[in-house]
C-alpha cells in the first residue's frame, strides 16, 4: 500500500468516526425538541438554535463525504434566495461578542441547479471569513442580482483588507491569511463551485470594502 493509499484509507476511517458522533448530536437535538414539545415549552431562540445545529450537522456530514468520494455532488433545483437567507442565518453564530451587522438585498428570485449543502457551506465560509476580518465593529452585506445567464451573489465587508500580494493566491490550496488557518476553506469553495459550473472570485479588497462574487448559471428548465 502506498503512502497516498494509506492517507486515503485513514481519511475514510476518520470521516466515518466523525459522522458517527455528529449523528449523536443530531439525535440529541431531536430529543430536546421532543422534550420541549412534551413540556409545552415554546421558545423561538431555542428553536432557531436547534435548527442551526441540525443544518450545520448536515453540512458537516456532507463535507465529510468528500473524504470518501471524489464525485459526490448532488445538485437539484434550488431557490438561491432561500439558500442565501439560510446561509446568513447560520453564519450569525460566529459573531460572538463583536458588533457586526449583516444586511442583505435579496429582492430578486432565481432558480439554480446546485448542491444546496455545498453552496450553503460556501456562503457560511465566506461570511465567517468576513466576520473574522472585522476587528470589533463593522458591516457585512449580501446581495443577489441576476442577468440573462447567471445569478450573481456578492458578499462584502468593511473589515481588514487583503493585501495585493495575498489576493493572487487566496484560492490556492494551503494558502491562508490567518495565524491558525488551514488554507482549505476558500480553495474547497472555489473547487466545489467550479464542479457545478459556477465561479468564485474576489472582486476587490480595499480599506473600505472587500467583496467576493459567486456567479451561478440560472436553471432555465
Amino acid at each position: 500500500m502506498t503512502d497516498t493509499d494509506m492517507i486515503f484509507e485513514q481519511s475514510r476511517c476518520i470521516s466515518h468516526e466523525i459522522r458517527n458522533h455528529l449523528s449523536i448530536c443530531e439525535i440529541y437535538t431531536q430529543i430536546i425538541r421532543k422534550n420541549l414539545k412534551d413540556e409545552g415549552v415554546d421558545n423561538k431562540s431555542i428553536d432557531n438554535a436547534l435548527n442551526c445545529i441540525s443544518k450545520s450537522i448536515k453540512i458537516m456530514c456532507n463535507s465529510l463525504l468528500d473524504l470518501k468520494s471524489l464525485n459526490n455532488i448532488s445538485p437539484k433545483n434550488c431557490d438561491i434566495k432561500e439558500l442565501l437567507a439560510e446561509g446568513i442565518k447560520l453564519s450569525k453564530v460566529y459573531i460572538h461578542d463583536k458588533d457586526i451587522k449583516i444586511t442583505s438585498d435579496l429582492e430578486c428570485c432565481a432558480k439554480v441547479f446546485i448542491d444546496d449543502n455545498k453552496f450553503l457551506a460556501c456562503i457560511v465560509n465566506i461570511i465567517k471569513n468576513a466576520i473574522e476580518a472585522i476587528d470589533k465593529k463593522g458591516e457585512i452585506k449580501v446581495t443577489l442580482e441576476k442577468n440573462k445567464e447567471y445569478a450573481i451573489v456578492k458578499i462584502a465587508n468593511n473589515g481588514e483588507p487583503i493585501s495585493k500580494e495575498k489576493q493572487k493566491a487566496i484560492f490556492e490550496e494551503g494558502f491562508t491569511t490567518k495565524p491558525t488557518g488551514s488554507g482549505l476553506g476558500l480553495h474547497i469553495c472555489a473547487t466545489n463551485l467550479k464542479a457545478q459550473n459556477a465561479t468564485l472570485k474576489l472582486n476587490k479588497s480595499t480599506k473600505k470594502i472587500t467583496e467576493f462574487e459567486i456567479d451561478i448559471p440560472l436553471n432555465k428548465n
